[in-house]
């Protein structure tokens, strides 16, 4: 049995600093998902674990003296909809640590880039890091590569231009995925018991990883220095922030530059399909 308890106390309350520069806030935000990790942890033997979680109000929008909090993130996290991915929690974040912006597939549309356009022009020098953030397991990205391994289903989608453009917006990932998948396993890799599995978690890493190199061009007038673009996916087993070939693509585990050209990106699909986790999925049945 394990008990969160969520505790107040003014007396004790330590002030909450601000990360100062783009590395503190991905450390931060890797230490929060690592105390997310342990956090729901169950305890082994069948003993019971307590986690108290010390809270500030402000974060919750309470404000002292009935006025309005001010919004002060350090960090705009890119997401996916998906239910089983809450962001603050994924970062043992508090309510008012992130600006989260949440689409089916994380995919870039003009609303998603407004909003985060908006962030950066209006909340001041606290924001430190844009995150993009795929997930295992992704329910669009799954539907892209059905739709790209029978194109038949792309029917079930033409109708509705709206969950058509987000199958569009996802197809140039899955297109990768299996370029790297062919380049590194050969042209039968198709015929793999688990090909289809490998695709998914290979196109969610790359459109991840696009999407950032995307956005990375789009602020590419802002100081990295003060504001820098990361990305990474959050396994719904192990609860990890990581990528499949998580042996320190960029010498920063869990939350990665993107891609700098065209070049890199197709290295990093290698990489990823070179990788231990994938070989296992092709092979499984």
């Amino acid at each position: 049995m394990i008990d969160i308890i969520y505790r107040y106390d003014p007396t004790t309350q330590p002030a909450l600093i601000p990360p100062a520069t783009p590395d503190e806030a991905r450390v931060r935000l890797c230490e929060g998902n690592r105390e997310f990790m342990r956090l729901v942890d169950l305890p082994t033997g069948g003993e019971r674990s307590t986690h108290i979680i010390p809270i500030d109000l402000a974060e919750l929008g309470v404000a002292e003296q009935g006025g309005i909090p001010r919004q002060q993130p350090f960090a705009i996290v890119l997401g996916c909809s998906d239910a089983r991915a809450p962001i603050e929690w994924i970062f043992n974040q508090g309510c008012n640590s992130l600006f989260v912006v949440r689409v089916a597939g994380n995919v870039l549309g003009n609303e998603c880039l407004g909003s985060i356009e908006y962030a950066v022009q209006h909340l001041g020098g606290n924001l430190k890091l844009l995150v993009v953030l795929g997930h295992s397991g992704c329910g669009a990205v799954t539907a892209a590569v059905d739709t790209y391994l029978k194109p038949a289903r792309y029917l079930a989608v033409a109708n509705s231009q709206a969950l058509r453009s987000i199958v569009d917006g996802l197809m140039l990932a899955v297109r990768a995925a299996a370029a790297a998948l062919e380049h590194v396993h050969g042209p039968s890799v198709a015929q793999a018991p688990g090909y289809r599995d490998a695709m998914i978690e290979m196109a969610v890493a790359l459109n991840t990883a696009m999407t950032a190199k995307t956005l990375k061009y789009e602020f590419r007038d802002v100081d990295p220095d003060e504001l820098r673009v990361v990305f990474g996916v959050y396994h719904l087993v192990s609860r990890e922030v990581d990528l499949l070939s998580a042996q320190g693509y960029d010498g920063n585990p869990n939350l990665y530059e993107p891609p700098a050209h065209e070049a890199a990106f197709r290295e990093l699909g290698v990489r990823i399909a070179s990788c231990p986790v994938i070989a296992a999925m092709l092979r499984a049945k």
